[in-house]
Parts: C-alpha cells; structure tokens; sequence
C-alpha cells in the first residue's frame, strides 16, 4: 500500500506538472514577421482605442454609447459576476464550515415497560453548541478545482474583452457601410441632376429639329433607370441603420434623422503599427480566453488524479447541556467532541479511472481549440492585411477611371451639341460615369471596413 501511494502521488506531479507547461499549447511556432508591405511596419501600436485613428467625432460617439448600453455587452459583464461567484463558492470549500446550534428538549418516558420499572418519567434539558467541519487539503484536491474556477472567471474576463473588440468593430464596420451607402445615394443625386440638365439638352435640340424623338426617349430611359435606385439605396441606408440601432441598444425611433446627408468618407491610408505575430497571444482576447481554459481543464485534470488519494476530515462540537437554563452556563455544563477522520475509496467501478480519463480528453481538446484560435488569428490577419492592400491600389484605379470617365461625357456631349457624334456616345459615358463613381464609392467603404477588420483580428482596442 504505501509504494501504490507514493505511486499515485508521483504520476500525479508529473502529469500536472507537464499538462501546465506552455510550451504544449503551440504544435508550431509563430512566424517572427508579417508579410513585408509598404502599409504596414513591425511596431506595436501605441494606441489601442483605433477609431480614434480615424479623427471622426460621430464614430467616437456611436462607440462610446454602445459601450454603455448594448445587450451583448451587459449579459458579459452578468456572466463575469456569475462566474466570480462560483469561484468564491470554490474557494470556500478550503476553509472550514462552522455551526450554531441551540435548543430545548422534553420528553416523557412510558410507565408501563421494563426499562423504567413501571413509572413515568419525564426529563428535559438546553443545549448550545457550536459545530465545525472541515476537509484537510492535504493532498490539494480542493485548491485545484478552486484554481480550476479562478481560471474559468479569468476566461470570462477575456469574453467580455473580446465581446467588447468584437462590438466596437460591429459599430465602426456598420458606420463606415451607412456613410457608404450615403455617399452612394449622392452620387445618384448627382447623376439625376447631370442627366435632367443632358435631357434638357436634348429636348431643346429636337424642338429645333436637330434632335430624334429617339435621342429624347433614350436620354429620358437613363434618366428615370438611375432615379429608380434611389429608393433602393434608401432602404439599404434604413436597414443599416436599424442594425446599428441593434448595437447601440436602442430603437430606430430614438436615433432621430441620423445619420443625414453627410456625403463624406474618412480619407485614411497611412502606415499601420501591426507588431509582430507573437503579440497576438498577449493582445487577442479570445486566445487569452482559450489559453485561461486550457489552465482550468490542466487544473480540473489534477483534482481528478488527487482524487484518487484519501480524504481528511477534522469534524468537532463545543457547547453547554443542562436540565435547568440557569445551570447552562456552568462549567460542569460544558460537552464538547472531536472526531479527525479518514476516507480513502479503494474500490469505485472505474468512476475515477473515468473521470481522469475524461479530465484529461478535455485538457487535449482545449489545448487544440488554443492551437486553431491561434491559426484562425493568423489567418484573419494576414487576410485583412492583404485585402487593405489591395484596395488602396484599386481606388487609385478607380479614381484615374473616374476621371477619364468625366472627360469622356464632357467631350462626347460637346461633339453631340455640335452634331458630330451620336448621342449614343453620350448615352454610354452617362453610364459608365454612374458606374465607376458607384464602383468608387464602395472601394472606399470596402477600404475603411477591411481596415477595421485588421484592427478587429489584431485584437485592439481592449
């Protein structure tokens, strides 16, 4: 028996010993650098609140509202006060359990058996004790599940950072996507009123005979083809503006007319501070999070293994018992016992064998679910790095096509006044225009929002 014990306890050390040991966490190791790109350099941020960066007041506004009041982010701040509590309860299992007892007894025996000799009796008394129970950690069964506890509340901290990373980019991504579709709508405000003043035009030079019926029809087909997506464009401004509604906490109603006419887009294309890979396990919450649960599973692995080992008990009473209250508090009133004891399951039916078995399967999974978060993390940024790049080079493009798109109308409807050229050619530049300041437009949006998808899968802001 006592070379099984030490055993026990020597498998026990080891395996906890190596189940905590961080470098099980990563089958590889991070790469030293990020992809090499004139956007971007090697340094940590220096400032974490990123829609600062941005210098757009509303957007600081939004943020800081639904900071306050969004739903997602209370039911976090909830699930970290439950979780603190369940690792008190924990922690109050290492310290002893004490009792108060009080009361008054009386009772009366049967006259008409042996024991009382044929007489009735009666008898009574007052007690007072105080009790107290205990389970001696001695082996740190109990300290390992209350770890194992602490972890799980430290997990939920990092849920609410995450929630929190999570809520600011939902809030910036939806702000950019209004201002986006609101500068979409302008551009075919815009176009309206160019094709209104081109339908006029036309209308003048075929009262003069120098025009066909048909040149009126076609301008007059663009004109009423580009005011029908206005209302579209309407609805898509609505639908976002209730999903921020949704994030901000609050009605449509209660945001009022926002956001307006605002037609303008942050300009923002400088060099962003990205850090190398290995910040993302001390930045991103939610592989913080997965890291905290990989130390609870290795904690809750060594309760299990403890487990096997006896169990220490100190219970004991002290207190005062007397037929008569006033003797109660005399001396020779006094009782008190202490019962030390020990409790070692030897034989179980495998439950133990089973539960370590099962303690030690999730240790493994949350060691794997660490590995993926830390890949997925990788692959977020390395994609939203990629994408951001790209679109600076393509709203370069755009631009230079929008302006030779506006050469394009401007030059083919001097040709058309002056009757040398079709108006076809001023129907197909009308369109192009329309299409490559639209095309522009949602670059620039897509721009902004693959910029706050980098911020997000670096894990900034909290």
């Amino acid at each position: 028996m006592r070379y099984t014990l030490l055993f026990i306890l020597l498998f026990s050390t080891i395996s906890i010993t190596k189940a905590q040991q961080g470098e099980r966490y990563l089958t590889e190791p991070l790469p030293d650098s990020w992809e090499k790109s004139d956007f971007f350099e090697q340094t940590t941020p220096e400032n974490d609140l990123w829609w600062q960066n941005f210098e757009d007041s509303q957007l600081d506004s939004l943020i800081n509202v639904a900071i306050m009041r969004n739903p997602s982010v209370l039911a976090a701040i909830e699930n970290m006060k439950k979780a603190r509590a369940v690792w008190r309860q924990a922690q109050s299992n290492l310290l002893p359990q004490v009792g108060l007892q009080a009361g008054w007894q009386r009772a009366k025996s049967s006259g008409n058996t042996a024991e009382t000799l044929y007489r009735e009796s009666y008898n009574g008394y007052f007690s007072g004790a105080v009790s107290m129970s205990w389970q001696a950690d001695v082996f740190g069964s109990v300290y390992m599940r209350s770890k194992a506890q602490k972890k799980l509340f430290q997990a939920t901290e990092e849920e609410y950072r995450a929630v929190m990373v999570s809520l600011c980019a939902n809030v910036a991504t939806t702000y950019f996507s209004i201002k986006e579709s609101v500068a979409r709508l302008g551009v075919l405000r815009n176009n309206v009123e160019s094709q209104r003043e081109i339908i006029n035009i036309v209308t003048s030079r075929y009262n003069s005979g120098l025009a066909s019926k048909l040149d009126v029809a076609q301008s007059k087909s663009v004109y009423y083809n580009t005011l029908a997506q206005i209302p579209a464009m309407e609805a898509v401004i609505t639908a976002y503006r209730n999903s921020m509604a949704v994030l901000l906490g609050c009605y449509p109603q209660d945001m009022g007319n926002w956001p307006g006419d605002d037609k303008r887009l942050p300009a923002y294309i400088e060099t962003i501070a990205l850090g190398v890979p290995a910040n993302l396990l001390r930045r991103r919450p939610d592989i913080r999070e997965a890291e905290k649960q990989v130390e609870a599973a290795a904690a809750l692995l060594g309760a299990s293994k403890r487990d096997w080992l006896p169990t220490f008990y100190i219970n004991g009473t002290i207190g005062y018992s007397a037929d008569e209250l006033k003797k109660l508090p005399h001396a020779r009133s006094l009782t008190w016992e202490i019962a030390p004891a020990m409790k070692w399951t030897i034989f179980s039916g495998g439950e133990r064998l089973n539960a370590t078995r099962e303690a030690k399967a999730a240790l493994e999974q949350s060691i794997l679910s660490f590995n993926n978060k830390v890949l997925t993390a990788m692959q977020e940024v390395e994609s939203a790095m990629s994408e951001y790049s790209s679109s600076i080079a393509q709203i370069v493009a755009i631009k230079e096509a929008v302006n030779q798109s506006n050469e394009t109308l401007t030059l083919s409807l001097e040709l058309y006044k002056q009757g040398l050229t079709q108006f076809q050619n001023v129907l197909d530049a009308q369109r192009t225009l329309l299409s490559y300041e639209d095309y522009l437009v949602q670059a620039q949006g897509a721009s902004l929002k693959y910029l706050v998808q980098l911020y997000e899968a670096l894990g900034g802001g909290w």
